[in-house]
């Protein structure tokens, strides 16, 4: 009898997990592979964090990484469509200019002042990540800057003709 329901239990199983998981267009998307990035980068530092003396500065990372993962997650399932009452970009926008600064801020810290290996690594892996937040809050200012503008980043640049153009040559 159990052999019955096992096919049943493990798709559910299947459904469950996949449900949980990033969607494979957003993941390869530009957006995607920085928020990834974000996430990794960060846990790597609250790992190296832990292990070091430099151990007052692992709730930044950490605080990061959950944010960079719920808006992995927040993204990938299209929350951000679903509830207007937040501006997303913003939200991002200031997540990701607070994280640049407060990573390199404490990378140079636990680079500078500590001596172990642990802090030295934490301080080099604060130094990616904080490239990582950098270049997310750089395209988010430049979509925002799109958006505030009028302009799309999608639509196609205005026509360049002068207004003398004597338009009867392409009626021929």
């Amino acid at each position: 009898m159990g052999d019955i329901e096992a096919p049943e239990n493990n798709q559910s199983r299947q459904t469950i997990i996949h449900s949980l998981l990033p969607s494979k267009e957003f993941i390869t998307s530009r957006k995607g592979l920085l928020l990834l990035g974000e996430v990794v980068m960060s846990f790597i530092s609250f790992v190296c964090f832990a292990a070091s003396t430099a151990a007052a500065f692992v709730t930044a990372p950490l605080i990061e990484c959950l944010a960079a993962l719920f808006l992995l997650f927040a993204y990938s399932k299209k929350f951000n469509e679903r509830f207007k009452g937040f501006h997303w970009p913003l939200m991002d926008f200031l997540r990701c200019v607070s994280a640049s600064i407060i990573f390199f801020i404490i990378s140079i810290i636990s680079v500078s002042k500590y001596v172990d290996g642990a802090s030295k690594a934490a301080g080099v892996f604060g130094f990616i990540t904080t490239i990582f937040f950098a270049l997310d809050f750089y395209f988010i200012f430049n979509e925002l800057a799109n958006f505030l503008k009028g302009g799309d980043s999608s639509e196609e640049p205005p026509n360049t003709q002068d207004d003398d153009y004597d338009s009867d040559f392409d009626s021929d």
